[in-house]
């Protein structure tokens, strides 16, 4: 991803953020430099329980958020909105003492710049956020893959154990399984699923 453009997500033609602050005028500056990167709809709250409420329904790809605000602060807003995440968290800070720092982590923030920032600095850290989100979301479909995957497998094999118990070779079980699945159009977990429904 080249500084300062929007890499392509699928099935998001339209490029949504998020600014959530409570000073209108740092709002003003960060909708300046999202909307000079490309993003196509910007949102705007004055603390965390607006956020929140504004991710859920709009899903924006990237959230630029203050940690002290009023109602509720940039951490804890983090926190639920990453409990189903749609896009790239960026906390504004006034310090990076450890315990903010530790605490932006577990919450699932993917970058932080300290206040008062330039438009580029804010640019350049919107690029690794989004590049992290994007990776981050790669991964646990991946695992989320594996874990099927798995799954399959143990279906599979427990099926086949009931037909080589009704005298089939492993071999022959295995045609078998393939043959269901292909005749009624059907994956193998889903014959395996019925095999074993019929045993049950």
């Amino acid at each position: 991803m080249q500084n300062g453009q929007l890499p392509a997500v699928a099935g998001s033609p339209v490029k949504k953020a998020l600014i959530v602050d409570d000073e209108p005028l740092i709002r003003q500056q960060v909708a300046k430099a999202l909307a000079d990167y490309g993003f196509d709809e910007l949102y705007e709250a004055a603390d965390g329980s607006q956020a929140v409420a504004l991710a859920a329904l709009h899903k924006p790809l990237l959230t630029v958020m203050d940690v002290t605000m009023p109602v509720m602060d940039g951490i804890t807003a983090a926190d639920k909105m990453n409990r189903n995440p749609c896009g790239a968290i960026v906390l504004l800070t006034g310090n990076t003492d450890s315990e903010t720092v530790s605490k932006a982590h577990d919450a699932g923030v993917h970058q932080y710049l300290m206040k008062p920032f330039k438009e580029d600095q804010l640019k350049i850290t919107i690029d690794l956020a989004i590049h992290q989100f994007i990776e981050i979301s790669n991964l646990r479909d991946e695992v989320a893959a594996l874990k099927e995957n798995l799954e399959t497998r143990k279906l599979v094999d427990r099926a086949k154990g009931l037909l080589i118990k009704q005298g089939l070779s492993e071999p022959e079980a295995h045609r078998k399984m393939q043959k269901l699945a292909m005749n009624k159009r059907k994956s193998l977990k889903e014959v395996a699923e019925a095999i074993l429904l019929m045993e049950g």
